[in-house]
């Protein structure tokens, strides 16, 4: 998924409980869904910009070959300046992008 065109807020705003958990009936399996959904974009995050910074490696010990490279602080502030994986799920969640089920719940079964 592309997080640079996401309309996720970037600071924390004020949910409505009521809407969170209309679908689930349940504030905490609404704040298991969304942690764990966090936790996917995080890591996939974490990939994106890790692949990205792998360009800039060195992999000498040398101490003088130490230098400042400005387009790998720019990646870096970029991805630090998106909204944190957490109100991504959440923007997710409202929008009903997340599919999730219930194990414990099983499905009704046809009557013969």
């Amino acid at each position: 998924m592309d997080y640079r065109k996401t309309i996720a807020p970037t600071t924390t705003v004020t949910r409505n409980m009521e809407l969170l958990t209309k679908d689930t009936g349940n504030v905490y399996e609404t704040v298991i869904i969304v942690s764990r959904r966090a936790n996917q974009i995080s890591v996939e995050m974490k990939q994106e910009l890790n692949k990205k910074l792998e360009e800039f490696a060195s992999y000498t010990d040398n101490l003088e070959e130490v230098f400042e490279n400005r387009e790998q602080i720019e990646i870096s502030k970029f991805y630090e300046r998106l909204p944190k994986p957490t109100l991504i799920a959440l923007q997710e969640f409202e929008e009903s992008k997340i599919f999730y089920r219930n194990p414990d719940i099983s499905p009704a079964k046809p009557k013969i």
